[in-house]
């Protein structure tokens, strides 16, 4: 008698962060995603604990999407003896051949800053893997096209569909043992101004899915004019437009507004610069992609084209010298790394500047506290004033948000599955996603807690 399939919840439950779920069929052993935690510093602290399996066991990675709180985790993975595929769309494996590397330079870059600046409670302070250990696993990427079944041993396969939150991204719909186990992975937006919607959710015996605005929805304004009036607002004022933007999709859609707006004159001919490496190597793969979003090729090449790119980080210290009006786009997104962190120190104490944030924001993180309202922010030890406009604009988030949800969950309507577990959210949301499922469906959802472990029976 074969025995029913497992999963174990090791990252993103109870939290926004590190997505990590053990599927195990019989003898056979696959982690789906391999994210990193990011966020508060105990979350982070986590990314350096011992993960609970033995690695080397594993037959198989799946990856939902590039994103690092997705896929970050994979270069210690493979430290920790893992030598299997990694299983993803096309998208993702391009996507991931950038985010990787440029992950683990960012951390042996922020490793240095901190011994320099002698303000790291670690000495000497180290990444979590450097970027020739990010580079090692990227041979192990094997990509798969949309609609075609993955075997990964035994009588499990995957097959990936359209999730359209970012290039490559998906949900996964597994068959085991004659049961069915979706993950949502992220899902995008109904009316993205540039991804495709995501597919259809088909029928299920079991579902995990994720919950990042499981309550709330998104604002209803066209972005292209709240866009306009932020940009206006702030060179009426010689200000400085500053963006943390997420370098995969996020960066791509701001672009292509920009050069909309730019090119019906809504907007004034002032410099607009991307300064991410990753989110420039980013822009290129999105053109090659024309299947999974909705823009001409003219559009692609006018988004290419609407900014100066800043690739040395002796150019991005001379941007930092430059007065306004301009636009400056960098990563992170959510501030809590990377170059981003050098613009705010030298433009968040001006009043003619704004500070845009486009993105979800996690509890903890510098955007999250910027968002609320803080006075004043710690950067490299230090303490700057925040005396920029800080605004935010939800309508450009690629994460779908509660009704878009439940949009795409309405085939649980007539077909509901054996069990529904919500993650990958902050507990307020994924309980108010599970009330709202109970409500809707009559569905009693399960918030699973880390390391629990639930037979798919």
């Amino acid at each position: 008698m074969v025995s029913p399939p497992t999963l174990t919840f090791l990252g993103a439950a109870g939290t926004v962060t590190g997505s990590k779920y053990l599927l195990e069929v019989g003898s056979t052993r696959v982690l789906v995603d391999c994210g990193l935690f990011q966020g508060r510093l105990p979350l982070r602290q986590r990314n350096r604990q011992p993960l609970p399996l033995d690695a080397a066991s594993l037959d198989a990675v799946v990856l939902t999407h590039a994103h690092l709180d997705h896929s970050g985790y994979l270069p210690v993975l493979r430290q920790c003896g893992f030598t299997g595929p990694v299983y993803c769309t096309s998208g993702t494996a391009a996507l991931a051949r950038i985010l990787l590397p440029d992950s683990g330079y960012l951390q042996e870059e922020d490793a240095r800053y901190a011994n320099r600046k002698g303000f790291s409670k670690h000495q000497p302070a180290t990444p979590l893997y450097t970027r020739v250990e990010a580079e090692t696993c990227l041979d192990a990427l094997r990509p798969v096209g949309f609609g075609e079944p993955v075997r990964l041993g035994g009588n499990l396969t995957a097959t990936f569909h359209p999730g359209g939150h970012i290039l490559g991204a998906a949900w996964i719909q597994f068959e085991a043992a004659g049961r069915s186990i979706t993950f949502s992975g992220d899902l995008g937006r109904t009316n993205d101004p540039v991804m495709n919607p995501p597919r259809a959710l088909q029928r299920t015996d079991y579902l995990i899915v994720e919950s990042t605005y499981g309550d709330r929805r998104h604002a209803r304004q066209a972005p292209l004019q709240a866009l306009r009036g932020i940009v206006n607002q702030t060179v009426r004022r010689n200000g400085v437009l500053l963006v943390p933007s997420f370098a995969v999709g996020r960066a791509q859609t701001l672009l292509h507004l920009l050069a909309t707006l730019r090119g019906t004159d809504a907007i004034p001919d002032v410099p607009i610069f991307l300064n991410s490496p990753m989110a420039i190597n980013a822009t290129d793969i999105f053109c090659d992609h024309s299947d999974e979003h909705r823009l001409s090729p003219d559009e692609c090449q006018n988004m290419c084209a609407v900014a100066e790119y800043v690739n040395s980080a002796d150019d991005s210290r001379a941007l930092n010298r430059r007065t306004g009006p301009m636009i400056v786009l960098s990563a992170s997104g959510m501030a809590t790394g990377g170059r981003i962190l050098h613009h705010l120190k030298s433009w968040l104490g001006d009043a003619r500047n704004t500070v845009l944030f486009t993105g979800y924001q996690a509890a903890g993180t510098r955007g999250a506290a910027m968002v609320a309202g803080a006075e004043q922010v710690k950067i490299h030890g230090d303490t700057y004033r925040v005396a920029a406009d800080i605004t935010e604009l939800t309508s450009l988030s690629a994460h779908a948000d509660v009704d878009e949800l439940i949009d795409w969950l309405m085939p649980l309507e007539n077909q509901p599955p054996t069990a529904v577990f919500i993650t990958h959210g902050e507990p307020t949301a994924a309980s108010a996603l599970r009330d709202r499922i109970g409500k809707d469906f009559g569905i009693n959802a399960v918030i699973p807690k880390d390391r629990h472990k639930r037979v798919l029976q």
